[in-house]
């Protein structure tokens, strides 16, 4: 098949690209060419942006587009009113953010988030605040409503959790594997046995590939593997070799002391419990299976090691304020 790729190469982008070639696509890639411009040689690169300059797809075909960019309605309806011609299926890479209520169990009938017109406007206009604010998940419904409206039965919209492993620059995950590794005293929000969920990017790409190629269409969760908080620790202990010692604390302690939830200590939410305990049954179903957890943590692991210590990250505890924090909890 010919595929086209919105989107960039860092991370999902990246893994689509070499699930696709490994399976004998041939991949096109549309970005605005800012990264990992010498990633992927032997693939066709489109230079353009999808807000103002979609020239370069005018005139081609592809089988399948796979959007891995799509976060403003607008925008994604100019995309795809730009290849709806020009392809047969379209995949959409969303969230389960898209879900209106995340204290509970959801599955793909569940209600998504809605914004009204004026705050779309508002949030729409060029320079008005970042996507990763309040109104995501409102932001990407929309992306998948504009896109059925335009391609009706022809996208395929995947609804990811946390997607983690190698090239996972957000690290809300990568935090773990690492901190863990270096060893003594580890602060832990409380909860051995509360129940996490994540998917490894290359699992994620994979079924991604495979669904393109079997036409796959309709609302897929894809939140991967299950697995308590214990379990995520033990197995960077051990694949670490780490002499760490877990140390519990819980909610009112964090609280107490102003700690940020998800970034600043990541996997540690106080409310959208329903974030970790999405129904996957659906996309199971379909075929999807995931990688031992072991596999994602080393690799993570070993990932992260190549990047440089002054590199700054996007998430976890600093750690003089972890030591701090340890300090007053055994003061206490």
């Amino acid at each position: 098949m010919e595929l086209l790729i919105l989107g960039g190469t860092r991370f999902v982008g990246r893994f689509l690209t070499e699930a696709a070639l490994a399976r004998g696509h041939e991949v096109t890639l549309f970005n605005r060419g800012n990264s990992s411009i010498d990633m992927f040689p032997n693939v066709e690169r489109l230079i353009g942006d999808r807000k103002d300059n979609l020239e370069a797809l005018r005139g081609r075909h592809w089988d399948a587009v796979i959007d891995t960019c799509g976060f403003f309605p607008n925008i994604v309806r100019q995309s795809a009113e730009f290849l709806k011609n020009a392809v047969k299926h379209y995949t959409f890479i969303s969230s389960v953010s898209v879900y209106n209520d995340l204290t509970q169990r959801v599955d793909e009938n569940s209600p998504v988030s809605t914004i009204s017109s004026e705050r779309l406007e508002e949030v729409t206009t060029e320079g008005a605040g970042p996507y990763y604010g309040s109104e995501y998940g409102a932001l990407k419904a929309l992306c998948e409503q504009e896109l059925e409206t335009l391609l009706p039965g022809r996208v395929l919209h995947i609804r990811p959790g946390l997607i983690v492993g190698p090239y996972d620059y957000s690290d809300r995950f990568t935090y773990w594997p690492t901190r863990v590794a270096k060893g003594g005293d580890v602060l832990v929000p409380e909860g051995v046995n509360r129940q996490i969920q994540t998917v490894d990017v290359r699992d994620l790409a994979d079924w991604n590939i495979r669904a393109v190629e079997d036409s796959v269409t309709g609302i897929f969760n894809v939140s991967g593997a299950t697995y308590t908080m214990g379990e995520l620790l033990e197995t960077c202990k051990s694949v670490s070799h780490s002499d760490a010692n877990f140390v519990w604390v819980d909610n009112d302690f964090l609280n107490s002391n102003e700690v940020g939830e998800w970034k600043e200590l990541p996997l540690w939410l106080k409310s959208l419990h329903g974030m970790f305990d999405v129904n996957n049954s659906k996309i199971f179903t379909a075929g999807f299976t995931t990688r031992p957890l072991a596999e994602t943590v080393i690799d993570t692991w070993k990932w992260d090691r190549t990047r440089p210590t002054h590199e700054t990250r996007k998430a976890g505890l600093h750690t003089t304020k972890e030591a701090e924090l340890l300090q007053n909890w055994f003061s206490k």
